[in-house]
C-alpha cells in the first residue's frame, strides 16, 4: 500500500496544526512550508478551506484518499449526523485504539505495530490497521511488543489521560462504548469534510 514517506514538519506547517504529536521538536509551525514562506501564501476560498480540512483529517489518521472517501460514503448512508459519524469511524480504526489507549507513543508507531502482528482483539491477532473495534472489544500485546523501549516508556507513563469511551489496565484495554464528538480532542471541522464531497 503507498504511504507517504517524506518529511512530516512540512505537512503540520502546511495545516498549521501538530498532526503527528511532535510538540517541542516541530519548529516554525506558523510558517508555511516552501521556500518563500509566508509570502507564498495567498487568501482561500471556500473549496480551498474544505480540501485543506480534508487533507488535515487525512493526514491526522494516516488514511489515503480512496479509503478516505469510502469513509465518508459509509458516514452519508448511516443515520444520524454525518459528520459526527464519520469522526467515529476514524476513531474506532484499530491503530487510533492502539493511540488512544497510549500502548503507543504516535499512531504510526500503533499502525506499525499491528501490521507487524504485535496486537490483540478479544485474544486474536489482527493485522489490519483499519479493523473497526467495537464495544466490548478487548485489546492487548504481545510480550514481545511490551519490551520495545518506545512502547515500555509510553506504558510507564502516567502523565497521559486516556479517553472516556476507552478503559486500560496495565497492557490491556478495552472499549467501553462507541466514541462520539466531544470524544475527539483534534480540531477538526467535521462538516466541511462533508461538504467537501458533497460538491
Amino acid at each position: 500500500m503507498a504511504r507517504y514517506t517524506g518529511p512530516k514538519d512540512r505537512l503540520s506547517r502546511r495545516e498549521g496544526v501538530d498532526l503527528f504529536g511532535k510538540g517541542a521538536k516541530l519548529t516554525r509551525l506558523g510558517v508555511p512550508p516552501g521556500m518563500h514562506g509566508p509570502k507564498g501564501s495567498r487568501k482561500m476560498g471556500e473549496y480551498g478551506r474544505q480540501l485543506r480540512e480534508t487533507q488535515k483529517v487525512k493526514r491526522i489518521y494516516g488514511v489515503l484518499g480512496r479509503q478516505f472517501e469510502n469513509y465518508v460514503e459509509r458516514a452519508t448512508r448511516l443515520r444520524g449526523n454525518s459528520g459526527e459519524i464519520l469522526l467515529s469511524l476514524l476513531e474506532r480504526r484499530l491503530d487510533n485504539v492502539v493511540y488512544r489507549l497510549n500502548l503507543a507513543k504516535t499512531r504510526n508507531l500503533a499502525r506499525q505495530l499491528v501490521s507487524h502482528g504485535h496486537v490483540f482483539v478479544n485474544n486474536k491477532r489482527v493485522t489490519i490497521p483499519s479493523y473497526q473495534v467495537c464495544p466490548d472489544d478487548v485489546i492487548s500485546l504481545t510480550p514481545k511488543a511490551q519490551k520495545i523501549p518506545h512502547v515500555a516508556v509510553t506504558i510507564n507513563d502516567e502523565n497521559q489521560a486516556l479517553p472516556s469511551w476507552l478503559a486500560r489496565q496495565a497492557t490491556i484495554g478495552k472499549v467501553v462504548r462507541l466514541p462520539v464528538r466531544e470524544d475527539v480532542v483534534e480540531p477538526i471541522e467535521e462538516q466541511t469534510i462533508i461538504e467537501y464531497f458533497s460538491r
